[in-house]
């Protein structure tokens, strides 16, 4: 072997390397494009029954069809802020400027009877709470605030990217695999053709059924929070609802909503017979509905709509917890889905991948 080889190789490997970092630093620079592509690609997916249902039912052409189940997502989507309204009227009246010196005596009244009412048990477990400066928490307000209009202008603009995105993607359902089919090689391009198909009607049931356990844990909070008369019961149903798109981390977060807001919807009631057993009642009613989820409708629906056995769902999940974080605890499911279509389609003599994708 030659120097001129080896210099050959050398040149081609700092190519090679330099090329990965230039595509790497080409797709971290336009992350929040991929990010409206995906979120695109999802709404598509949701929206795909609703199209196929308007154009071979109803007989509408596939632009109006289209422009209608938009018009029917941006009504929910809109229906949806305007329920958050009141709640935030409502908390907002006590963290505007005008409003801390309220806020800070709300929250130190029901702070003193949280800890007049363990200290009546002979529980001090809160001393060491008594002398925190409350006050100084509520600073950081103006600036917090001031950070959450900052970025509305970034939101609108990325609304407008992802429903832009999301029409051509509804219009033409093979955009985006025309797409995805340029780089496959043509030897293998009719298998990947019929995973891609596959793969698309997986994932548009399992965000259908997403929508389905989260419309069950709705109904469930909403009931638990009229029964014990707290305000705003829809709204914070509804929040805490959404977080259960995180798996395990999301519900643990809503419970924490969940019973901050519970307390604070009573506040100027006596702590020891209105505050805390009714806090109590509304936790063991969210629990109960958690379990309901857990054991009922989380198996029942992802078993249904990806084919796998619950067991396998919770494994994957927490491993692409470990591996990833919330976004891989998120993302987990639809891509361990699409992996599978993948491999049955060019691995389908492997035992293991047999044994993986019997019920596909």
């Amino acid at each position: 072997m030659n120097s001129k080889i080896i210099a050959t190789g050398i040149l081609r490997a700092i190519g090679i390397l330099l090329g990965v970092f230039l595509l790497g630093y080409f797709l971290y620079a336009i992350q929040s494009v991929i990010v409206y592509i995906i979120i695109a690609g999802v709404l598509s997916l949701i929206a795909r029954p609703i199209i196929y249902f308007l154009r071979t039912r109803l007989r509408f052409p596939n632009t109006i069809a289209v422009v209608f189940t938009m018009t029917l997502m941006l009504g929910l989507l809109t229906g949806l802020i305007l329920m958050f309204i009141p709640l935030i009227a409502e908390q907002g009246k006590s963290l505007s400027l005008l409003e801390v010196d309220k806020l800070e005596k709300n929250v130190q009244q029901i702070f003193n009877q949280i800890t007049s009412y363990f200290s009546s048990k002979g529980i001090d477990v809160l001393g060491e709470l008594k002398n925190f400066d409350i006050a100084s928490q509520f600073k950081e307000i103006p600036n917090f605030l001031n950070a959450v209009l900052g970025a509305v202008g970034t939101i609108s603009v990325g609304l407008f990217s992802i429903l832009f995105i999301s029409f051509f993607f509804m219009k033409d359902n093979q955009l985006l695999k025309n797409g995805v089919m340029t780089i496959i090689p043509d030897e293998t391009e009719s298998r990947f053709s019929k995973s891609l198909e596959t793969i698309n009607n997986l994932l548009s049931r399992y965000f259908i059924g997403l929508i389905l356990q989260i419309t069950i844990l709705f109904v469930l909070y909403t009931f638990i929070l009229l029964i014990f008369g707290i305000h705003n019961a829809v709204v914070i149903a509804f929040l805490c609802a959404l977080l259960n798109l995180i798996p395990y981390v999301g519900p643990m977060i809503g419970a924490v909503i969940m019973f901050i807001l519970s307390m604070t919807s009573n506040i100027g009631l006596d702590f020891q017979h209105e505050i805390l057993p009714t806090t109590i009642y509304v936790m063991v009613g969210y629990f109960i509905a958690q379990l309901i989820d857990n054991f009922v409708s989380q198996p029942v629906i992802f078993s249904k709509t990806t084919k796998s056995h619950p067991l396998e769902i919770f494994l994957i999940i927490v491993i692409g917890g470990l591996l990833f974080g919330i976004i891989g605890m998120i993302t987990a499911i639809p891509l361990y889905t699409a992996l599978k279509v993948i491999l049955k389609e060019f691995l389908s003599e492997n035992k293991i991948v047999k044994s993986l994708t019997k019920n596909l």
